[in-house]
């Protein structure tokens, strides 16, 4: 950092220190997007009164879910909802035979709705079965992520609980992510499932610093069976949120799967992120 830069900070009022000779400050997350799998069921009922809900607790962005068909809507009024509430959908939830069969159209959809991702959430359950199952669809996202980047579109995987259960003594989530093409794929880190699934969000973060892309930020009860408001599970998301590098370019969605009522819960869980501050350091 320059030395004019470092004094604009410090009258700007930010607070700031320095560790191993590098400014850091403290720092809060400038776009707080929702995962709209958290509110399906108002979605369901009322789409368009949803999303105009959603803008007016405080979120800029949304991920999109084809793997519901966006709640019985086709992409073209669906863009013309997020324009007419103000939102952004980087990235969007796809079923995995999507990539298999008429891929050239989900790319073109992809580009009307503004995404920069289109996400798979989960394999077949026959597919992950076996290690060489995992291995297969791994070779599919790499032909179908080379696709995707001709097209200026970025595929990704992201990680469930299950995915975390060992076979033949491997986890078959890091068979996956080994055999997959870092220039073609990239990975949507979903935190609480990594903590459910026995895993270490922070660990798997350092492991793949450069390809964690995306982030559903969730937090888990004590005993790891299931997600909570924001703030009140175990998962350190401060710390996490320091780790990831180039934060800002990144979407984070808000992800609360199991809620009595969404919007309420959805509410608070942006309360807490927009108010949470966590270290940074400055480029």
């Amino acid at each position: 950092m320059k030395r004019r830069e470092f004094a604009q900070l410090l009258g700007a009022g930010f607070p700031l220190w320095v560790v191993g000779g590098s400014p850091l400050l403290t720092r809060r997350l400038t776009r707080i997007g929702l995962e709209l799998f958290s509110v399906r069921g108002a979605m369901k009922q009322d789409p368009e009164r949803t999303l105009a809900g959603i803008r007016a607790i405080g979120y800029t962005d949304v991920e999109l879910l084809w793997s519901l068909d966006n709640f019985g809507r086709t992409p073209a009024p669906v863009r013309t909802s997020l324009l007419h509430e103000g939102l952004k959908a980087p990235s969007a939830h796809i079923s995995p035979d999507s990539i298999t069969r008429n891929w050239a159209r989900s790319l073109d959809d992809a580009k009307l709705l503004g995404h920069q991702y289109l996400i798979v959430p989960d394999l077949p359950g026959e597919a992950q079965a076996s290690l060489d199952g995992w291995r297969k669809w791994a070779d599919l996202f790499n032909t179908a992520g080379e696709a995707a980047r001709k097209a200026g579109v970025w595929l990704a995987f992201h990680n469930e609980p299950d995915h975390m259960k060992p076979i033949s003594g491997e986890v078959p989530y890091d068979v996956f992510v080994a055999r997959l093409d870092p220039r073609y794929v990239r990975l949507q880190l979903d935190v609480g499932n990594m903590v459910m699934g026995g895993g270490d969000p922070a660990a798997y973060l350092r492991r793949h610093r450069e390809r964690y892309w995306s982030f559903h930020i969730k937090d888990v009860v004590a005993d790891r069976s299931t997600d909570t408001v924001l703030g009140q599970g175990i998962v350190d998301l401060k710390g996490l949120l320091a780790a990831v590098p180039q934060l800002d370019r990144k979407p984070c969605y808000v992800e609360q799967e199991g809620a009595p009522d969404d919007l309420v819960a959805v509410t608070a869980d942006f309360t807490y992120l927009r108010a949470l501050r966590f270290a940074g350091r400055m480029s």
